[in-house]
């Protein structure tokens, strides 16, 4: 397995018809080349190949329905992340991956309230489903970056779930991104498609990227998940370390955010976090 672990090493011959169905949304990995497997070092690795691209992928929002409301926030926080990151990413943003995210981000926060309040509704989880795949697709061709290379350790050494990990750090890696320039225009872009945040045509880029923070940070409580890393097993400056010296290990997700990310850096959005 070891030397499948990395990009295109997973293409050693031809595979039977693949089709891929979800039961979240989501991960959005019945759309992606991308495999993450937590191994015995308690560390995630990825294999990332064609090969495991589907010939089909098929949603069906019934097979959410068992689905508990934690595990539907999180894994529809972890989707909205997919189409923030691939937005943002900074090597390999495209018209393409962007036009997805946004569509992703539109379908994913109108939604979301309603799926998690635990009424069948499969409108609206048809919905969330979609924006999963599209948001899928969006990190699929523009990669995710800091959120998730934080996020990683969080699951592989405290046993969190990956979609809650994702939200544990996300208010504060946009945070952290929002003092870059670029990133900050970004994030003013995206902040009118999400629902609830339609400041005027005169607000400045600060303002509406102050928005799309806030949002984050409300999310979360208001669905009913961990907010804080202590909350999730996290106690103390020596772990705090750990995640920071584990996440300089994502050395595949970390050169495509938008703001460099240090061990110094990564130190303090844990930090913030806790």
């Amino acid at each position: 397995l070891d030397s499948l672990y990395g990009v295109g090493n997973a293409t050693k011959s031809a595979r039977l018809p693949l089709v891929q169905i979800p039961t979240t949304a989501g991960t959005g990995s019945e759309v992606t080349p991308i495999s993450i497997l937590t191994t015995g070092k308690a560390e995630k690795k990825g294999v990332v190949d064609p090969v495991l691209l589907p010939d089909w992928a098929i949603l069906d929002p019934a097979l959410t329905l068992t689905l508990p409301p934690k595990v539907t926030a999180a894994t529809g926080i972890d989707a909205m992340v997919h189409a923030i990151e691939a937005y943002t990413s900074r090597l390999k943003k495209n018209e393409l991956s962007d036009a997805f995210a946004k569509m992703a981000l539109r379908l994913l926060s109108e939604n979301i309230h309603k799926v998690v309040s635990g009424d069948s509704n499969l409108e609206g989880r048809l919905a969330m489903l979609k924006g999963s795949l599209y948001a899928g697709i969006a990190f699929a061709n523009a990669p995710v970056a800091a959120v998730h290379a934080l996020a990683y350790p969080i699951g592989s050494h405290f046993h969190v779930p990956h979609g809650l990990s994702n939200s544990l750090m996300l208010p504060h890696v946009l945070k952290y991104n929002v003092q870059d320039p670029t990133a900050e225009a970004l994030y003013a872009e995206l902040a009118p498609l999400i629902c609830g945040l339609y400041r005027s045509s005169s607000s400045s880029s600060s303002e509406k990227a102050a928005d799309l923070i806030a949002y984050y940070n409300s999310l979360p409580l208001e669905l009913g998940l961990e907010t804080r890393l202590q909350e999730v097993g996290v106690s103390g400056e020596e772990d705090i370390e750990l995640l920071a010296t584990e996440a300089m290990k994502q050395t595949r997700l970390l050169p495509n955010n938008p703001r460099e990310v240090l061990l110094e850096d990564a130190l303090r959005i844990y930090e913030e976090a806790y």
